[in-house]
């Protein structure tokens, strides 16, 4: 059972990834929403894999955590650009599945109401234990760019992260271990609606 879990959670991960892919030439991007600009478009796909990003949805968030849609794509993948809203650092743009805006509202919204890190996983544990903490669809990958000086986003000003949303995992449901003592794939928050796959290098 737990190679039948880890291997349904590995398909999960990689299948938007090899649909994208498709045969022939590749379909041009979609064109932009009336008002939309490209350089926000532009900024948001930093944090999207190649294979993915010409065929994504991007949105804007407004200052209510709604948003608007700059570009609607033709795959499952969402990116967005979060640089400099509350606890987020001067760039923070991120990529993952349509179906978990939602999660990315509430985290928005969590943040900005704590006002500091100490609060707000405060908050969020609250959430948790009330069971009201928006979960994340399971085996969605979430695409993250970081870095400090909004004024060069590049390879040598910011990283790069990827973790494979897995919502309840434990190491008894999936059979890895819940630290990276081993070196290889290991549960993170394992047990909670944040736990996700850590992979070594990402």
């Amino acid at each position: 059972m737990r190679r039948i879990a880890l291997l349904a959670v590995s398909i999960a991960a990689i299948s938007t990834s090899v649909l994208a892919q498709g045969r022939g030439a590749p379909a041009p991007p979609p064109p932009l929403e009336p008002g939309a600009s490209q350089a926000d478009v532009d900024t948001a796909l930093l944090a999207a894999p190649g294979n993915l990003k010409d065929q994504a949805t991007v949105v804007k968030w407004k200052p209510d955590f709604t948003y608007t849609t700059l570009r609607k794509g033709t795959n499952k993948l969402v990116c967005f650009d979060k640089s400099g809203m509350a606890l987020q650092p001067a760039v923070s743009i991120e990529c993952t599945n349509l179906g978990n805006l939602n999660r990315v509202t509430q985290n928005m919204k969590t943040e900005a109401e704590a006002g500091d890190r100490a609060k707000a996983n405060a908050a969020f544990d609250a959430l948790e234990k009330g069971g009201t903490r928006v979960k994340p669809e399971f085996g969605s990958v979430w695409y993250h760019v970081f870095g400090q000086d909004k004024d060069h986003v590049d390879r040598e000003h910011t990283r790069t992260h990827m973790t494979i949303a897995v919502p309840g995992a434990t190491s008894q449901t999936m059979g890895l271990p819940e630290n990276g003592q081993q070196g290889g794939v290991w549960i993170m928050n394992a047990g909670t609606s944040t736990a996700h796959l850590m992979v070594p290098g990402e």
